[in-house]
């Protein structure tokens, strides 16, 4: 059994980890470009690394702290019950802590004309899509990644419990591939903050608080009634 600064501290390389690499592959993506006629690593690249990031992290660290590394996760426990209020208050500080000192990190290892022009990393809507279609987006995004996570590491009897991590990966990678181009398809408020806050870049940065943690309560409360009425909370 894991001590609460074990599980804190899980949870912050977990989000550390996703920042670094999602948002560290769109400015390669950027650097690349501006590099190579040939274009950078693309949409489906970025949605790779952002999957891996996920899928390496919630299998390495998941059976310490339950692998949340995002507060829309985090509010779907406590909203079921699964995780009590100061820790849930106390994961979303360690999950906001590591997107901002990965994001911040990458301000070291990265040219900064690249990062710059890339936002670094910073989600933000398509020209011409309006904030609440932004909203709604990565609500639905963020419901089927709630979701599955509970399906899989949360149920005790999902079929792929014991490889979750790679199922939730392999969600956010099909969700950026859909969402990537019209809203950053960040399904998480500390994927946005982290880079946010050290590009001081904070447009639109509210619907990645709305749409995700939305999202996150709509699946975790709909899975929790309809399919883990005979798995009662234990936290």
């Amino acid at each position: 059994m894991y001590n609460l600064p074990q599980k804190l501290l899980a949870e912050f390389i977990g989000t550390f980890t996703l920042i670094f690499i999602g948002a560290g592959s769109i400015c390669t993506d950027k650097y690349l470009g501006a590099a190579s006629s040939q274009g950078g690593i693309g949409l489906l690249g970025i949605a790779v690394a952002h999957g891996l990031a996920i899928a390496i992290m919630v299998t390495a660290l998941g059976h310490v702290s339950g692998g949340h590394f995002n507060p829309a996760i985090t509010l779907g426990f406590w909203v079921t019950k699964r995780l009590g209020t100061v820790k849930s208050i106390l994961y979303w500080v360690s999950q906001l802590l590591g997107a901002a000192a990965a994001a911040y990190l990458l301000t070291f290892v990265v040219p900064e004309s690249t990062w710059r022009s890339a936002g670094l990393g910073t989600p933000d809507l398509a020209p011409d899509l309006v904030r609440w279609h932004g909203m709604l987006l990565e609500c639905l995004l963020t419901f089927l990644l709630v979701f599955v996570v509970f399906a899989t590491a949360v149920d005790a009897k999902g079929a792929f419990n014991k490889i979750a991590g790679f199922a939730i990966g392999l969600t956010i990678t099909m969700d950026i591939l859909l969402g990537g181009p019209l809203t950053g398809a960040a399904m998480n408020p500390a994927r946005a903050f982290g880079p946010a806050l050290i590009a001081r870049h904070w447009t639109n940065h509210g619907v990645y608080w709305v749409g995700p943690l939305l999202g996150g309560i709509l699946a975790a409360v709909i899975y929790d009634r309809a399919f883990l009425r005979d798995q009662p909370p234990t936290a």
